[in-house]
């Protein structure tokens, strides 16, 4: 099972161009429909928490799954599967992009990469609605916007956010003992 973990994100890592956010897809295929390890209601309050935490989300999720599977050998499979093959690729980049860091082929081809970063960005945005209430997509999108427009920092956003599902959660709790 060790194993498994390390190589299912190690393959994820190898494959993934974009950062964290572009991983997600590809982690919730992987342990969802291929391997059937979370549920997909546990993976979105994972990728919650998972977002909730300091660091990077494609980390932190691999972190919460190896740990569900196999505690923190499992984490430590996890996280080292997913963190490797960057780390490795960025280490012969790091030694060879000085040669090329000029070149306008090389350039180009980022420059093209970027519309498809954009694309595996947004697809796990769509792939988390489903399913959500349409007034859940709109405090989504309000927060959003906030976040965007007025610049506030999604952190005070997450902290208000966590007390209202709390009161919320109380509120909902002392209408059942009523009952």
């Amino acid at each position: 099972m060790l194993f498994q973990l390390f190589w299912s994100f190690f393959k994820i890592g190898l494959f993934t161009f974009g950062g964290g956010y572009a991983m997600i897809p590809l982690i919730r295929r992987e342990v969802i429909e291929r391997k059937g390890w979370i549920a997909d209601a546990d993976f979105l309050d994972l990728l919650t928490v998972a977002q909730s935490a300091p660091g990077p989300i494609s980390l932190n999720t691999s972190v919460f799954v190896g740990y569900k599977m196999r505690g923190y050998a499992g984490a430590a499979a996890s996280i080292l599967g997913v963190v490797l093959p960057s780390f490795v690729i960025i280490l012969s980049v790091a030694v060879f992009f000085a040669e090329v860091r000029h070149n306008e082929v090389v350039d180009a081809a980022f420059k093209a990469m970027r519309p498809a970063v954009v694309a595996l960005i947004i697809a796990p945005i769509v792939g988390l609605t489903k399913g959500m209430r349409w007034w859940l997509i709109g405090i989504a999108a309000a927060v959003a916007l906030v976040v965007w427009g007025v610049g506030i920092s999604p952190v005070y956003l997450l902290v208000a956010g966590a007390v209202a599902g709390l009161a919320w959660s109380i509120f909902v709790a002392r209408k059942e003992v009523r009952r």
